[in-house]
């Protein structure tokens, strides 16, 4: 225990005064951290501009317009006359939509006769199109709705039956844990543990092999020739380092951008731990089986960039081809990501995210062992060539 302490000191020695290690694990991850809750600091997409092409000039076409403009999503800055007019605005990036109102829309509903309303969306802009699309598909069903009911009263039924007969069955949605979209408490924590991963493996693998490159190899073997005792010591270190960031986010990044849920710390911090100690296992790992630092530095680099892609936050693993499911579940952080949605998101008890803590713990089972078998290899192998 003593030894592994040796190890654990020295190796927080090196995180603090080496700059491969104090840039990746201490000065980058805070701004990046900050940056990302300052993104999207709005919290929700709103009054996104759009323009109306009104043909009817009807108080019908008038009052869905103003049913429209008050929908916290929709804010009409332009009119216009053409669809030509709404291309060019769209390519000019002045709206993100318009809605067409046709000739006759009011006479047509008069008679019973079918009218369309077209809404037009930059779909090159998936998440305004969606927006405009919801604020404005339930202004124009409530309109539509309206129209019929005023007609149904006009010609005599009671205001309850019309309202039966015209809408029998009536649609409540309950939005759980983030009823309002709001975009803050949905990708600020998410990007910002990606960044925690990133960071956290690439700073592992340069844990044994920086050894060898800057030729304190000699220092570290006469603290311990065993190759578990210094793997184990140096975990050690980078995990106090990951509880640090862990701090940072939780009692400080969080609350600045109110994301913060006290009730969910412990079961988030567990899952982090395990996150943590599989990222810088899979690391030690890399850093054990090659001295090359560039290679493996491209290789955590590649390995992690595409981690918030494939974890299914933006899009649905089992959505994806067999491949890139694959590639997803290789990746400790789909893993910790389907657990911290359900321990901090959700808010449920830990046992909900059994399944998740088993596959981290699989990573780290793996990983260590193996960064030991690797490395205890290499250090016979440098004392033997001494030696001769």
């Amino acid at each position: 225990m003593k030894t592994i302490s040796q190890i654990m000191i020295r190796e927080w020695k090196r995180i603090f005064s080496i700059p491969n290690f104090y840039v990746i694990l201490l000065v980058i991850p805070p701004i990046i951290f900050l940056f990302y809750g300052f993104i999207y600091q709005k919290q929700f997409a709103k009054e996104l501009p759009m323009a109306v092409w009104d043909e009817d000039q009807s108080s019908v076409s008038r009052t869905l317009i103003d049913m429209m403009e008050h929908n916290e999503y929709i804010h009409f800055t332009q009119t216009v006359y053409s669809n030509a007019e709404i291309e060019k605005l769209m390519r000019e990036g002045k709206i993100f939509g318009a809605v067409h109102f046709p000739k006759d829309l009011e006479s047509d509903a008069k008679k019973n006769h079918q009218s369309n309303i077209t809404l037009y969306t930059n779909g090159a802009y998936l998440v305004p199109a969606k927006m405009i699309y919801k604020g404005a598909a339930g202004v124009i069903i409530k309109g539509g709705l309206a129209v019929v009911l005023q007609k149904a009263e006009k010609q005599g039924m009671p205001a309850e039956k019309a309202n039966t007969l015209v809408q029998p069955i009536k649609l409540n949605t309950t939005t759980l844990y983030n009823p309002d979209f709001n975009y803050q408490m949905y990708l600020t924590p998410g990007l910002i543990t990606v960044g925690l991963q990133m960071a956290l493996i690439v700073a592992a693998v340069l844990i044994l092999n920086l050894e060898f490159k800057r030729n304190t190899i000699d220092e570290l073997l006469q603290i311990s020739t065993s190759s578990s005792q210094i793997v184990i010591g140096k975990m050690l270190a980078h995990l106090c380092i990951s509880w640090i960031l862990f701090v940072l986010v939780a009692y400080v990044v969080f609350p600045v951008y109110e994301l913060g849920k006290p009730e969910t710390d412990f079961n988030f911090f567990l899952i982090y731990t395990l996150m943590s100690l599989a990222c810088i296992g899979i690391g030690m790992m890399l850093s054990a089986i090659s001295n090359n630092l560039l290679f493996v530095t491209d290789v955590a680099l590649f390995f992690t960039s595409p981690a918030f892609v494939f974890s299914g936050f933006t899009f649905p693993r089992w959505a994806m081809p067999w491949y890139d499911q694959f590639y997803a579940d290789i990746m400790p952080y789909t893993h910790f990501l389907d657990g911290f949605i359900k321990l901090y998101f959700m808010e449920l008890p830990l046992s909900y995210a059994t399944p998740e803590i088993v596959k981290l713990l699989v990573f780290i089972g793996v990983t260590f062992p193996l960064s030991i078998v690797f490395f205890q290899k290499k250090i016979n192998q440098y004392l033997k060539e001494n030696q001769a």
